[in-house]
């Protein structure tokens, strides 16, 4: 059975999606898919049970525009998350999704304890130290494993150049998403 564009409902990207993953290929023979989150945690993904989906960049495209998916269930498997969606009931229909682009309102993300937050988040925030100088804005944060890092984009003699800092209590003062900054421990010639 093949896809049709009567499967899947067309729809509006919500104002405040955010692409959480991709979907890898089918798992199994009843529509069953694997999904590749873009977070170690898919705490997103799992929440929600409706994903918005757009086509891959590249390859063969079974629908276009961006299109609701209802899912029937999510679960983790082995290192990997699968999931079972309306309309999806066979392997010919999960793998021609193969490639689809996962978006969720950011609404529908879980909310996080005291001291935690969403990478999302914290994209485009201005970091600045103790001391109350600019060190730059945050363009993305990097797992380095046993931590975090922000990366800052900052501006010096008329070109842009990178900052990183260690999104750790050792040097993270606070983090204020209402006033868009983040205050730390650290000085511009570290």
């Amino acid at each position: 059975m093949a896809i049709t564009l009567l499967t899947l409902e067309p729809a509006e990207l919500p104002p405040d999606a955010v692409e959480v993953g991709r979907i890898a290929d089918a798992w199994g023979v009843k529509g069953w898919f694997k999904v590749l989150s873009h977070s170690s945690n898919p705490e997103a993904l799992s929440a929600s049970k409706r994903w918005y989906l757009q086509p891959s960049e590249r390859g063969a495209k079974a629908f276009t525009g961006t299109v609701l998916l209802t899912i029937r269930q999510a679960k983790d498997h082995s290192d990997t998350l699968v999931a079972w969606a309306q309309g999806i009931d066979d392997r010919n229909a999960a793998e021609a999704l193969r490639g689809a682009r996962i978006f969720v309102p950011r609404s529908s993300f879980p909310s996080t304890s005291e001291d935690e937050f969403y990478w999302v988040d914290l994209i485009g925030l201005s970091v600045i130290n103790r001391e109350g100088v600019l060190l730059g804005q945050v363009q993305e944060l990097m797992s380095t494993g046993p931590q975090t890092v922000l990366v800052l984009a900052y501006e010096e003699d008329g070109k842009v150049r990178e900052r990183m800092i260690p999104f750790v209590s050792a040097f993270v003062d606070k983090v204020d998403l209402p006033e868009k900054r983040i205050t730390v421990d650290w000085q511009p010639d570290y």
